[in-house]
């Protein structure tokens, strides 16, 4: 119950996850839908991690840290669709406790922040191998490389730590609708008693160091590589060092694309539905797409599958 200073307000102790609350009629069709991307999403990711440990070929630090991307979008994936399919779309319940939603935010928020300064280090990966190749081993040792992969996800983790403490010092009174499919930030903020200014300015200033300053650091590291490939002389050296990081590239367009729209762009009638869509892209499919970006596109992953496979055949294990 409220204090004496709110009279008989009674706090409220659950949400309602209001993304998916409309379609009743789609409601099967969706659970099977999420169910084949969960089920490919981590079939995929865990194939690529089982191929960067197993190939001795792939234990380089593009390698490493592509491994760890997989490792971070099975996590990612894990936080958000189960819920999804056991509560909004199989059983039809859509709440979630306060300390439930707390905690969904935190791995949500810590993982997506780790994914931004992860593409932020293969980005500089990229850069070191096309416009440094002389200064790349030394400057990418292993103990470097491991060096960078604890730091993303430090800091991720750590740069989340701060809106989840924040959060929990809130009170929420009513309405408790989140028009999502999960809890973030700002619709928590939003349905809290208390004065959003201050909430709202702090993720803001997070969200321009975790999300903005990877971002612009990705993109510099691009305009050098393209104004070193550019440079290049053969036509077939030029197609060979673009096609060592377009699937890195194509990977970060599409996730920054998604998410920069979603989080920067202010929240009306008319762009809320358009929001929930790019939720669904950045938080559902590019874990899904990451994978086969990586193994339709890469050489030595698909030669890696083929020895797999050849193993297989041969029963060779």
């Amino acid at each position: 119950m409220g204090n004496p200073e709110q009279g008989n307000e009674t706090f409220i102790t659950e949400f309602i996850l209001l993304g998916f609350g409309t379609l009743h009629e789609l409601q099967i069709l969706l659970f099977l839908l999420f169910l084949v991307i969960y089920i490919a999403t981590m079939a995929g990711n865990i194939l690529i991690m089982a191929l960067v440990a197993a190939d001795q070929h792939l234990h380089t630090p593009m390698y490493v840290f592509l491994g760890n991307l997989s490792c971070l979008e099975t996590c990612y994936t894990s936080t958000i669709l189960p819920n999804i399919l056991l509560t909004s779309l199989l059983t039809g319940d859509r709440t979630i406790s306060v300390t439930r939603c707390f905690i969904q935010y935190d791995f949500f928020g810590s993982l997506a922040a780790i994914e931004c300064l992860l593409l932020s280090v293969m980005s500089y990966n990229r850069y070191l191998a096309i416009v440094k190749p002389l200064h790349y081993e030394a400057r990418l040792s292993d103990r470097s490389c491991l060096q960078l992969i604890g730091i993303s996800w430090a800091g991720g983790f750590l740069n989340n730590s701060i809106p989840v403490l924040s959060i929990s010092q809130l009170t929420f009174c009513g309405p408790n609708g989140i028009d999502d499919f999960l809890c973030d930030f700002i619709p928590l903020v939003k349905l809290s008693c208390n004065d959003p200014q201050l909430m709202e300015i702090l993720a803001f200033i997070l969200s321009l160091i975790i999300s903005l300053v990877p971002f612009l650091l990705t993109m510099m590291s691009y305009i050098c590589i393209i104004a070193t490939i550019l440079r290049i002389l053969s036509t077939m050296g030029r197609q060979k060092a673009f096609s060592t990081c377009s699937s890195h590239l194509l990977v970060v367009s599409i996730y920054y694309g998604t998410l920069l729209i979603a989080y920067m762009f202010p929240t009306d009638n008319t762009m809320r539905d358009f929001k929930k869509v790019l939720s669904v892209v950045y938080t559902v499919l590019t874990p899904l797409v990451n994978p086969l970006i990586y193994t339709l596109r890469n050489k030595e992953i698909k030669g890696a599958l083929r020895k797999v496979f050849r193993k297989f055949m041969l029963g060779q294990w």
